[in-house]
């Protein structure tokens, strides 16, 4: 009879299913396959995570649900349940504030061991009444979490200041750097062929989905005064989401919007300068693979910018400051010495973010939260730097919050779900989560949703490798 441990076995669950999130979930459930480890993924149907799964032979599960907390919330964190229950994983590993949300609305899944990884923290995409729920929520929830981590150091210092106390790890985000390689002249002009675009016309791109959140409202008023500068200039906004009718309802000359691409890699080699006017951000892997293609970048002066934009390899601008955003924007396009000097730095600054180091970490503390290791002190040492040694693998407090904010919505949540969700999830945990009960027994319970993989042939069933992404 072997002594070999048996293979770890963990469950992603990633709501969204497309963007940055998808891209990192799909890196992560690949190489912890590649490690021999049993690996699947429950999301949404849609977007482009299911087909990334598919490439890396990792099975998919349809997890429904949508992007907002709201009355199916809590059939969505039952449906989680049984998918758990089904995988029977040594680890859940929840990606984003949704899936976080879901997952521990009733405590760990199945009492699994559970790391939940923001990507982006929930309020900062809530107002008013919202913004005080979201904050009270992370605090609760964090009781439930086996490891935080935080894809950045601001991302992880944003946590501290909300007063969420809980057993952080640090695991930046990182790039591919055999697949974003240093863009020259030469390989410019191939992509702008490629893409139908005109060989030496100074050219702004923005990547990410077209949301609040990215800025590119921002962006679109303050390119008149780039143009204005620089007539010839183009700008290409690349991607979709819930703000693309609004931008481009009133045509602005130079700017051209783009589908969302899966590969961004062409994009990235025939721009000049590459520009994230986000309002908020985790630690964006936009701006890295920028880095690693050798592309200056303009970005705002928000935790996760402020990371990877150091002097010298582009410029910080303040949120919601057209004016300032087109001076550096056209600076660059003007005196492209400028942009390709930047550019060389970006290149050999992007060796502080290569994937393989992020995976690597990510697995140590993924063998940490099933009790089969120790976390790396790589994982740790900022942490305890910005913590004062505070925070460890130990109980989670909940320093700042009022205590009968936090054991009224404790017992609201966890102490029977015909009357607590109702009062305790809708006073203090997720706004509009209990808005309809009553749709809840309408829906007959929650059955299993469909499966694939090593759960039969539903409509997320696993095809043969066909591509390296």
């Amino acid at each position: 009879m072997s002594g070999e441990p048996a293979p770890l076995r963990v469950l992603h669950v990633s709501q969204p299913n497309a963007g940055g999130v998808a891209v990192y979930v799909g890196q992560a459930a690949g190489d912890q396959r590649r490690r021999g480890w049993e690996v699947a993924v429950a999301c949404p149907a849609g977007g482009d995570l299911p087909a990334r799964c598919a490439a890396a032979g990792v099975p998919w599960f349809n997890w429904p649900a949508g992007r907002a907390p709201g009355p199916r919330t809590l059939l969505e964190s039952l449906r989680l349940r049984r998918l758990v229950k089904g995988f029977a994983p040594d680890v859940v590993h929840l990606h984003s504030s949704k899936a976080g949300l879901a997952g521990r609305l009733l405590r760990r899944p199945c009492g699994t061991p559970t790391i939940f990884q923001p990507h982006g923290w929930s309020w900062l995409a809530a107002t008013g009444r919202q913004d005080v729920v979201s904050r009270r929520w992370e605090r609760i929830a964090a009781r439930w979490s086996d490891a935080l981590v935080c894809v950045g150091i601001g991302e992880l210092r944003a946590g501290m200041r909300a007063g969420v106390r809980g057993p952080y790890r640090l695991v930046r985000n990182g790039v591919d750097r055999r697949r974003f390689r240093p863009a020259d002249g030469a390989a410019r002009l191939a992509a702008r062929t490629r893409l139908g675009l005109p060989a030496a016309a100074p050219l702004a791109v923005c990547i990410g989905r077209l949301t609040r959140q990215k800025g590119q409202d921002v962006l679109v008023a303050a390119w008149p005064d780039v143009t204005a500068r620089c007539p010839s200039a183009l700008l290409a906004v690349v991607g979709d989401g819930e703000d693309l009718d609004a931008l481009s309802r009133e045509p602005v000359a130079g700017v051209l919007f783009v589908p969302a691409v899966q590969d961004p890699r062409d994009w990235l080699s025939a721009s000049n300068v590459i520009v994230l006017p986000s309002r908020w951000e985790g630690l964006p892997l936009t701006a890295l693979e920028a880095l690693a293609t050798g592309r200056p970048i303009v970005g705002t002066d928000v935790p996760g910018i402020t990371e990877v934009v150091r002097p010298g390899v582009g410029a910080l601008v303040p949120v919601d400051d057209p004016a300032s955003l087109s001076a550096e924007v056209a600076g660059r396009l003007l005196v492209p010495g400028i942009a390709e000097r930047e550019g060389r730095e970006a290149a050999a600054a992007s060796a502080a973010y290569d994937m393989s180091r992020t995976v690597a970490l990510l697995a140590a503390v993924t063998r940490d939260a099933a009790g089969r290791g120790d976390t790396p002190e790589e994982a740790l040492v900022d942490v305890r730097a910005v913590a004062g040694g505070l925070l460890g693998a130990g109980g989670v407090g909940l320093a700042g919050l009022d205590e009968g904010v936090a054991d009224g919505v404790a017992s609201g949540v966890l102490d029977g779900v015909a009357d607590g969700v109702a009062s305790g999830v809708a006073d203090g945990v997720a706004s509009g989560v209990a808005d309809g009960p009553a749709s809840w027994g309408a829906e007959g319970g929650a059955e299993v949703v469909g499966v694939a993989g090593a759960f039969g042939d539903g409509a997320g069933a696993v095809t043969p490798p066909n591509s390296s992404r």
